[in-house]
């Protein structure tokens, strides 16, 4: 049994190969070209290709406390069609980063990919004999990633069983098989991803079986400050009307931020709702002011606000 710090920093390389945080980005909307999963979601990177991204988006919808679940339901439909179109609605896509905001789907996230990714490779680590840490990671991201069991049986097939050779040795020529079957794969999407199993040989090398805190993956710091810390992009404030938004140094940012820029979205302007008032949302601001016969100052003030957000 893994102590929930060493489960949570298992998460976290995966996280870091999936949104390049340690924490997870909630908020992160990716489509990659010739990726069959299309428009991909949330802290592990759920996809509209696997239906799992509906799962996950019904769940949040069938929350009573869900604060973007009423704007976000006209859309499930679509997307339990895997509606491939979806991969370029900005609308949705800003709609989708604004939720991240919301402690209703961080916990949802959370509790999605525990169920669905976590504890069935907790499963199959246990039915192996996989017992340390860095093994059961290994596990949890082919998993994510996909193809867990195709390697699986190449390992066996070039390597032997697990039993055989013991947990470490048998881990290590998984990791250089997947590496092998990434590197080689037609996909150049795929191809890409190697860098996981490099990460994960660098870790074993050293090692690191137990991931004791603390570490260094892909040059990022993992320790109990990083794990604990609030997840990038997502913001619990300001409230909107409590003050004005205009261009700045440093920038604005926060949640009613976002909302503006979701607002706007929803207008039909092409911004992007990531709660940053840069020079584009300035500008995106001015042009809605002015099509509105409004003062073109590119200042969000609270009646500007009130308006917008109704």
């Amino acid at each position: 049994m893994l102590t929930p710090l060493q489960k949570q920093t298992a998460q976290a390389i995966v996280n870091l190969f999936e949104t390049s945080s340690a924490r997870g980005d909630y908020g992160a909307v990716t489509v990659i070209p010739g990726d069959t999963g299309h428009l991909s979601f949330g802290r592990s990177q759920t996809t509209l290709g696997s239906g799992n991204l509906h799962a996950l988006l019904q769940r949040y919808c069938d929350n009573a406390g869900a604060r973007f679940g009423p704007r976000l339901a006209p859309w499930l439909e679509r997307v339990e069609q895997r509606d491939t179109t979806l991969d370029h609605e900005l609308r949705l896509h800003n709609l989708l980063r604004a939720t991240a905001d919301d402690p209703v789907m961080r916990e949802m996230q959370d509790l999605f990919f525990d169920e669905g990714y976590w504890q069935p490779a907790a499963r199959i680590a246990a039915g192996m004999g996989i017992t340390t840490p860095l093994g059961l990671a290994v596990v949890y991201d082919s998993l994510i990633q996909g193809s867990w069991k195709t390697v699986r049986d190449l390992t066996i097939d070039h390597a032997g069983h697990l039993a055989e050779f013991g947990e470490r040795a048998w881990i290590e020529a998984y990791i250089a098989t997947r590496h092998a079957w990434l590197a080689g794969h037609r996909r150049s999407d795929l191809q890409a991803t190697a860098y996981r199993m490099e990460a994960f040989q660098r870790l074993a090398e050293q090692g690191y079986w137990g991931l004791e805190l603390p570490l260094v993956v892909r040059g990022a710091e993992l320790s109990t400050a990083t794990l604990y810390a609030t997840p990038p992009g997502c913001y619990d404030g300001p409230q909107p009307g409590t003050r004005s938004i205009a261009l700045q140094t440093p920038l604005a940012r926060g949640l009613d931020v976002r909302l503006l820029q979701l607002a706007l979205s929803e207008q039909g302007i092409a911004i992007k709702a990531d709660g940053i008032f840069g020079r584009t949302s300035a500008n995106l601001l001015r042009d809605y002011q002015a099509s509105a016969g409004l003062p073109a100052t590119g200042v969000a003030d609270p009646a500007l606000l009130g308006r917008l957000l109704g």
